[in-house]
């Protein structure tokens, strides 16, 4: 599935949409990528992990750890396409990522990180930082969509279907809020 073919799949099921957006970053921008939006119709799921497996350059891939909450569903369905584990990371009330409800890595158990999409790469660098210390061995990150056009880089193989450059803004700065334009927050941490 090429690059081309996944952006009219997003499109076809409104996960771009356009406005004026607060990112989960806390970053702000024109455009927002809804990747649940195609995610919760299954075979599309299975679709866009057949074809991100076909780009991970990683042998024997043990657990899959997604960040959540976005990252779940995209987790779970690379989790089953490779034959691995499905576990997530979410934060804490003090707002740190941790594995809870009973999920536990191995000593040297190799994980492929999962994220739906990459901003800033805050989030997928605290989930590898947390995978480490529980003792798993980060093999590569796998995204469905990166919206830094690649500036986001980690020291694991990354594996990515869609590369877009979007915009974004720290909320001094967003031409939108200096236009009075409402924003809309439709993340997670909305």
């Amino acid at each position: 599935m090429k690059q081309a073919e996944v952006l009219i799949l997003l499109e076809q099921f409104q996960a771009i949409r356009r406005g004026h957006f607060q990112l989960s970053s806390g970053l702000h921008g024109p455009v927002y990528v809804q990747c649940a939006l195609v995610l919760q119709y299954p075979e599309q799921a299975a679709r866009l992990a057949a074809a991100l497996v076909e780009q991970i350059n990683v042998e024997r891939v043990q657990a899959v750890v997604a960040v959540a909450l976005g990252g779940i569903l995209w987790g779970y369905e690379l989790a089953r396409r490779l034959g691995a584990r499905a576990l997530f990371v979410e934060r804490s009330p003090g707002g740190q990522f941790e594995l809870r409800r009973g999920f536990r890595l191995s000593a040297g158990e190799r994980v492929l990180v999962a994220e739906d999409v990459l901003t800033t790469g805050v989030s997928t660098r605290e989930t590898i930082a947390l995978v480490r210390a529980a003792g798993g061995e980060v093999v590569g990150v796998a995204a469905l969509v990166d919206r830094s056009g690649g500036r986001v880089a980690f020291d694991v193989p990354t594996a990515v279907l869609v590369r877009l450059r979007l915009e974004t803004y720290a909320a001094a700065d967003c031409p939108q809020c200096r236009a009075g334009l409402p924003v809309e927050k439709p993340g997670s941490r909305g």
